[in-house]
């Protein structure tokens, strides 16, 4: 792709790879971070056998949709929390560093698509470390944030108090204690650093909440600009993976009186290299 990273794979099936096929595929995933397969059409049960191959899930199949299972569309007045958590994922974000253990990576395929807007953007957080000055580089090296789903769904007017009320799920509004990652990562099998920041991000260490706030801000915008951005518009059929240790990514708005339908199976994370202390 035209940017520093993300290549577009065709004529492959994947849902009878071989094994030599499916190991050259990880060879490409971990070099280019986002692979693209066009006119997949995978059956949701193929799509987690393939996800399955890249590891234990952290879970199988989750669908991503303003559709409700009666096939009526939600409500996008403040009081569908289903609709909230879409809004919320509007912003830059990894998925699960609200976790004990943060994700390894995702696939996400498109069922219904909206006839405009509805993209998906990731940014490429390896290149975005590696553009920093060394004096950023410096402060970064040093020092952790917080990172929790009550935070940032809060920005979006979504409490989560009582995730069981509505029809989300609660994932991620757990009781846990509230992770405190290093805002450098370390990559367990290429061993690059990227920066970990996004919208579930906060609290610096060593910066009071109104200088870590700005910081993160200074840091996300400056991170996600070209030529470290690709916009992906879906098609029906197309399949995505992505590797949640390096990138960000977020759904851009579309007119919710259409339907958009995706399905995400998360890959589970190692929890040596992934969780925290």
């Amino acid at each position: 792709m035209d940017a520093s990273f993300g290549a577009t794979l065709r004529g492959v099936s994947l849902a009878t790879l071989s094994s030599d096929e499916f190991d050259e595929l990880t060879e490409l995933w971990l070099r280019y971070r986002l692979l693209v397969f066009p006119e997949q059409h995978l059956s949701t049960t193929d799509q987690v056998a393939f996800a399955r191959r890249f590891g234990e899930l952290e879970f199988d199949l989750a669908a991503i949709s303003n559709v409700r299972s009666d096939g009526t569309l939600r409500t996008d007045d403040g009081s569908d929390d289903v609709v909230s958590i879409l809004r919320g994922n509007m912003s830059w974000h990894p998925d699960s560093t609200y976790m004990p253990v943060q994700a390894k990576g995702a696939v996400f395929s498109a069922h219904v698509v909206p006839s405009q807007g509805g993209e998906t953007e990731f940014a490429d957080m390896t290149a975005a470390y590696d553009a920093l000055d060394e004096s950023t580089q410096t402060i970064v090296d040093g020092a952790s944030a917080y990172h929790s789903l009550y935070y940032s769904q809060a920005k979006v007017g979504h409490r989560g108090e009582d995730p069981s009320s509505g029809d989300y799920s609660g994932y991620g509004f757990h009781r846990h204690a509230t992770p405190l990652r290093p805002l450098v990562k370390q990559h367990p099998d290429t061993g690059r650093k990227s920066l970990l920041i996004g919208r579930h991000a906060y609290g610096v260490t060593g910066m009071s909440m109104e200088r870590s706030g700005s910081f993160l801000s200074e840091l996300l915008e400056f991170a996600c600009q070209p030529p470290r951005v690709v916009s992906h518009r879906w098609s029906v059929g197309d399949v995505v993976l992505w590797d949640n240790r390096c990138l960000l990514h977020r759904a851009r708005p579309w007119d919710m009186s259409e339907p958009r339908v995706m399905y995400h199976s998360r890959i589970a994370g190692d929890p040596v290299s992934e969780g925290w202390e």
